[in-house]
């Protein structure tokens, strides 16, 4: 299986039309070959070549005429849904570090991006992370120095949690901690969907001044299994303009400041 890590980091971009069929399939979960010619103006030859590439990047799955949404928690597959905003989202949030600064950034899609985003602009910053997967995303760049926090490694995901983790962490403070989201709402706040990486991610929140959730707004159409984090201990929101306006009056209600790309 091609590593989608590679594709983004080779430069091998998907094509537009292969990022439209992600994000049909992100709202429908599930569409017909013969619909997605009609929706996107091709022939079916033409979709079935962009759904054997993003089959081998184990993005999609097929079967019997339809393309599936792959719903795995693999890091690699979460990186390609609504790519190019996650990459804007991340820029944006970059934009808030200075040279010479420590932080902490929670595993994820949008935190991977965000990590890459600092690699490539900053200089002397030190990463403090539970994400064997974003310590591995970034290691090329000389300027970033990764502290790798231990733990219980969660293979799909890449991510270190549990007590050790937890113990790890309280040897650092920080400013900022970026963390990621699997949903919200008005009613839970922000949610996960595992427990383990939810009580990390709180356990992170202890040592950092503020927390700050980088996620594209399709996660507030959604709501995780688990709690993740009271909306009043989150600082900032950075995410797109597509956020429904209910959750943002929300956010703002509850003095989050709401940056929107």
């Amino acid at each position: 299986m091609k590593d989608v890590y590679d594709t983004f980091l080779k430069g091998e971009r998907m094509n537009k039309r292969q990022t439209t069929i992600l994000d049909l399939l992100s709202k429908s979960k599930k569409i017909e070959v013969s619909s997605l010619a009609l929706m996107l103006n091709v022939s079916q030859v033409t979709i079935r070549k962009d759904l054997d590439a993003l089959e081998k990047s184990g993005i999609i799955i097929r079967e019997h005429g339809y393309a599936v949404l792959n719903d795995s928690d693999d890091i690699n597959t979460r990186l390609a849904y609504h790519y190019e905003i996650k990459q804007k989202i991340a820029r944006k949030a970059a934009e808030t570090i200075h040279d010479g600064e420590t932080l902490m950034i929670e595993s994820g899609s949008c935190c991977s991006l965000l990590a890459l985003e600092i690699a490539k602009t900053k200089q002397e910053v030190t990463l403090i992370t539970n994400s064997a997967f974003i310590a591995e995303y970034v290691r090329r760049y000389k300027n970033i120095h990764v502290i790798l926090l231990g733990g219980e490694y969660q293979k799909e995901s890449q991510v270190m949690v549990g007590p050790i983790t937890r113990n790890c962490a309280q040897n650092f403070y920080v400013d900022k901690l970026f963390i990621g989201a699997d949903g919200f709402s008005v009613n839970t706040g922000f949610t996960g969907n595992d427990y383990m990486r939810a009580e990390t991610v709180r356990d992170l929140a202890k040592q950092a001044k503020k927390v700050i959730v980088v996620t594209d707004s399709s996660k507030f159409d959604q709501v995780g299994v688990v709690s993740l984090m009271d909306t009043k201990k989150v600082s900032m929101v950075y995410t797109d303009k597509e956020i429904n306006r209910d959750s943002e009056n929300y956010l703002k209600e509850n003095q989050v400041e709401v940056i929107k790309v």
